[in-house]
């Protein structure tokens, strides 16, 4: 079994043994060591503490010694919302999107997730792996050491299905976690724009059997909006989802109050996402519930839409995750750390927070909290290791400058 002895961190970060969603003052609390130590064996961490009193015998026995010369070493983001898998970019709605044109507009005249399903139709599943393999590749290279994965850009039993396998070929090859979402009720498909119960009904009947069968998916995800899918019509195929033992994680309340909380609620969904749209209320329901409330920034700053109510959130007592939303139309970055530093310049939230929730928190969003998220004995040993910097604060607060010195993946570095 391989070790690694990391010395001379300058802070050691994100140290924590409980297993629940941070909520409130404590999403601010950041445990840490300075001056640190931490030691690897095999894909786990074994142990860390103090450079004054690292024992003798660790340094000793070890085959690989790396100086982290002054940089933090924190835990791996984990992205717990993403749209990894599609067929093309899609920049030329982002100059309709500059000329003025309104996500509803887009898609109102056959862009937004409509022209990606269509592109989707001729893409091959060997092309899509291929193409969302060297996106993961780089999302790990900048620090995302678990993700989620959503379908939702097939619209058919064939597309979805597709998508989907390529997503569990992701998983079983790629060296970090891989959660997968079936997303089928995304958008009403152009032949079923006039025929709601017919599209429902090829989900629950034709698409969810097939995903069950194969086990192509951990969640079932709905977007519940304005326009797209109702709160009844969100509940009704998360249910027939549960019947097949996918978890809930619902698009909520990004273009209006959509009642998407309120049906997550009872759906006892883990996460609702998005929630650029909140009130007192819907702020007070989410607070008193266990579901996670997945923040995306990246895609109110691609939009231009106002910035979710992080404080109010987290002053309510409410968990809030971040994550990149990354896809071709409205998030066409999978960056955490991007997603980190926006959350502290537009949203006001802590440096300490914005970490907690794009690693912790995100790990609980993912149901990953027992082995990813945190530093503890026994975890696996998916970190982080910054260059040189002054401070935790100066991560997000460079946010033009790429601060990643290496990640390690399992116990082993990967950007060497």
């Amino acid at each position: 079994m391989s070790a690694v002895l990391i010395t001379n961190i300058k802070l050691l970060a994100g140290i924590r043994e409980e297993l629940k969603p941070l909520r409130g003052n404590a999403l601010a609390e950041m445990p840490s060591v300075p001056n640190a130590w931490l030691l690897t064996e095999g894909a786990h961490i074994a142990a860390f503490g103090s450079m004054d009193a690292l024992p003798e015998a660790v340094s000793q026995q070890l085959t690989k010694v790396v100086d982290a010369k002054g940089g933090i070493v924190l835990p791996a983001w984990c992205d717990s919302h993403t749209h990894l898998v599609f067929p093309a970019s899609r920049e030329e709605e982002f100059i309709d999107k500059i000329k003025g044109l309104s996500y509803a507009e887009i898609a109102a005249k056959g862009g937004g997730i409509l022209n990606s399903a269509r592109k989707l139709q001729d893409a091959s599943e060997d092309q899509l792996f291929q193409d969302a393999w060297k996106r993961l590749q780089e999302l790990m290279r900048s620090g995302t050491g678990a993700i989620e994965i959503k379908s939702g850009y097939g619209l058919s039993p064939e597309g979805e299905l597709k998508m989907l396998r390529v997503i569990k070929r992701l998983k079983e090859r790629a060296p970090i976690p891989v959660k997968a979402t079936f997303l089928g009720a995304h958008t009403y498909p152009a032949a079923f724009k006039e025929d709601h119960e017919g599209y429902i009904r090829q989900i629950i009947d034709e698409m969810l059997p097939v995903i069950a069968a194969e086990k192509l998916a951990d969640y079932i995800d709905v977007f519940c909006e304005s326009g797209f899918f109702s709160p009844e019509e969100t509940i009704r195929i998360c249910e027939a989802g549960k019947q097949y033992g996918l978890k809930p994680k619902i698009h909520a309340n990004q273009l209006n109050l959509s009642g998407g909380v309120q049906a997550g609620l009872l759906l006892g969904a883990l996460s609702v996402d998005h929630l650029e749209t909140m009130d007192d209320a819907t702020i007070s329901l989410l607070a008193a519930s266990d579901t996670i409330g997945t923040l995306l920034p990246n895609a109110a700053f691609f939009l231009r839409m106002p910035f979710q109510p992080a404080r109010a959130m987290i002053g309510a007592g409410a968990a809030i995750a971040l994550a990149s939303d990354l896809n071709p139309g409205s998030s066409p970055s999978g960056n955490m750390n991007l997603v980190v530093a926006m959350s502290c310049i537009q949203m006001k939230m802590l440096p300490e927070e914005a970490i907690n929730a794009a690693t912790f928190n995100g790990a609980c969003a993912m149901e990953l909290q027992e082995q990813y998220g945190s530093i503890a004995i026994g975890k696996k040993a998916n970190l982080i290791l910054t260059r040189p910097v002054p401070s935790l604060a100066y991560l997000p607060y460079a946010f033009g400058s790429n601060l990643v010195d290496n990640v390690m993946i399992s116990g082993e570095f990967i950007n060497s």
